[in-house]
């Protein structure tokens, strides 16, 4: 796991050293380990490395000579930095038999596709990534992101070029482009707790697309090609005792694959469906205990998962750690994930992903498996289980978040609906294929903003502050596509989804009760904030992004109005508040939440 970061100008030039430097600084956090350059005439690549596998000879940029072309007698080099792992770098390489590899790399194999494939290389990849090849024989920078989106990768096309980076704040903090935010994608991120599509919250900061290659030649996007996350078509028709041996084939070959590491790993288990089938797997396939990480909020009225997640980790002997979230830890430790979210998803388990993280990487683990992708893939989340007799999609006699946290709280100057046309796209896009269930649609929706835009954003900021990679299973293109084709009767029934998830659960881990009523994961963030809710409503209303949004009267009547009332609307607004002073105003202060919105 890595950061990357990369100028190519416009006039062929030599990039701006000063403006590479800063790109290097922004992206060191999310690889501590080295640093590797690339800078030719026209362009720059950047690369900070987290050491994962050959740990001795896999610095980056990895280079290629390929042919000359036609007319040409010297041959050119092919650069490549990543962020992410090729999870079938091994069969890949062994299918290469003609390639002398330098190294032992995962990362090297997509830069000997390329050569061979051209853009369509990224085909053939099985892992989360952000790739950045440069063909000097074609004078073409091509960038490339997994169909999932779980790694991250922003640019901007600018008058004298074209930058990328991991993240945002890299771009922002080289003076690339000014930390400006589009009211309408601010008023969308207040409304769903995240941002969908192409356009971030930056004006001129744009997201590549989850399976997007982009083809960028003389600073400028020439050319766009897409790799699907979920195949298209509808279910398959099979039984549930043949999907029992197909779904338990499928995860331990992802689980397999995402253990491939040249440095321990360990896994976050919550104590629910998809970490308990997570912890499972890997307890077969391991011959030693898993190293297990839990969080569980001491003192509070939520349900407390620690207990069951004990027990469940006990069941197959894992090495079982406990991190409390406290009150505490909220109000001192929250303007620092708040910042760490550049790309605002306002997540409330930010803060124990961040705590779990940190705990992780203390007890040694720079890889951690987690179970992000179980709900939307095999049919979770209680938004799947009703449908409306017509329509396309509807939960609940309407569509999904057919209504923003905002309009209830009132507090928004502008009431319009604009801040749900990207989502409106994406229900467009899932809909298109008619063979799909409604079922399937749902699904497709939440994987083509939710997850990349929203949980994916989180678990990535959050570990790789910590300089920790996280890896997710379910979200293997193998074990998606058979999760996303099983018959809707078998991801729902009798009122709970993830049906055929939990009956392999009862066979391999019983002790974790799948069919017990599941609470769910929650944060007691509308708790905690009820307890200094007059104190905070003055300082959050006025907060000058919050005050640009919103009514500064209404929001300060949002956080005296009782503990129960409006909590998520009231938790966006503070963590807004939070990025704005530091993504935007550039306030980076060391103090809690109250002396930082103060400053």
């Amino acid at each position: 796991m890595c950061g990357i970061a990369g100028l190519m100008t416009i006039d062929g030039k030599l990039p701006d050293r000063t403006l590479l430097d800063s790109l290097a600084v922004s992206v060191a956090h999310r690889g501590p380990d080295g640093q590797g350059r690339f800078i030719t005439e026209g362009l720059g690549l950047i690369q900070t490395r987290l050491a994962i596998i050959d740990l001795e000879r896999g610095d980056q940029p990895f280079f290629v000579n390929q042919p000359s072309g036609v007319g040409e007698s010297t041959n050119k080099r092919a650069v490549l930095v990543a962020n992410g792992e090729i999870y079938n770098y091994v069969e890949l390489r062994a299918a290469m038999r003609d390639v002398a590899f330098a190294t032992e790399s995962d990362c090297e194999v997509p830069l000997h596709l390329y050569l061979r494939h051209g853009l369509a290389y990224a085909d053939q990849l099985r892992g989360m990534y952000a790739i950045a090849i440069y063909d000097s024989a074609r004078r073409r920078l091509v960038l490339s992101r997994d169909p999932f989106g779980i790694k991250p990768l922003y640019y901007a096309e600018t008058a004298s070029g074209f930058a990328f980076a991991s993240e945002p704040r890299a771009l922002v903090t080289a003076g690339i482009v000014s930390p400006v935010v589009i009211p309408v994608v601010r008023d969308e991120m207040l409304q769903l707790q995240f941002t969908t599509g192409m356009q971030t919250i930056f004006d001129g900061i744009q997201r590549v697309l989850p399976g997007e290659t982009l083809a960028i030649e003389g600073g400028r996007i020439v050319e766009r090609r897409f790799v699907a996350a979920l195949p298209s078509g509808g279910t398959d028709d099979t039984d549930k005792e043949q999907a029992l041996i197909s779904l338990d084939k499928a995860l331990m070959d992802s689980v397999n694959v995402h253990q491939r590491s040249d440095v321990p790993y360990a896994m976050f288990l919550s104590g629910g469906i998809d970490s308990s089938a997570l912890l499972a797997m890997m307890h077969r396939l391991n011959p030693r205990p898993i190293c297990a990480f839990t969080a569980g909020f001491p003192g509070t009225r939520v349900h407390d998962e620690r207990g069951h997640a004990k027990a469940v980790a006990a069941a197959v002997g894992a090495d079982y750690h406990e991190v409390q979230v406290t009150e505490a830890d909220f109000w001192k430790r929250l303007p620092l994930v708040a910042g760490a979210m550049d790309d605002p998803a306002a997540d409330y388990a930010a803060l124990p992903t961040f705590l779990l993280a940190e705990r992780a990487r203390a007890e040694g683990y720079k890889v951690v498996l987690t179970g992000e992708g179980g709900d939307e893939l095999f049919g979770g989340y209680s938004r799947y289980r009703t449908f409306a007799p017509r329509g396309a999609l509807a939960v609940f006699g309407r569509r999904m978040r057919s209504r923003g946290l905002m309009q209830r709280a009132r507090v928004l100057r502008e009431g319009g609906a604009a801040w749900r046309v990207g989502f409106a796209e994406s229900e467009r896009e899932a809909e298109q294929q008619s063979e799909r269930t409604r079922l399937q649609v749902a699904q497709a929706i939440d994987c083509a903003d939710w997850l990349p835009n929203n949980l994916m954003i989180k678990a990535d900021r959050c570990l790789m502050a910590n300089g920790v990679e996280g890896r997710v299973p379910f979200l293997d293109p193998a074990l998606a596509n058979f999760a996303y084709r099983l018959p809707d009767r078998l991801k729902l029934s009798k009122g709970s989804g993830k049906w055929l998830l939990r009956y392999w659960l009862d066979k391999y881990l019983p002790a974790s009760r799948p069919f017990a009523p599941k609470k769910g994961f929650t944060v007691p963030v509308g708790e905690w904030i009820a307890s200094e809710g007059k104190r905070l409503g003055a300082l959050v209303a006025a907060q000058p992004g919050v005050a640009e949004a919103c009514v500064p009267a209404r929001v300060e009547q949002l956080f005296h109005a009782p503990a129960t009332s409006m909590a998520n609307a009231k938790w966006n607004l503070l963590f807004y508040a939070l990025w704005h002073q530091h993504n935007i105003l550039g306030r980076h202060t060391e103090g809690d939440v109250f002396e930082s919105l103060s400053a």
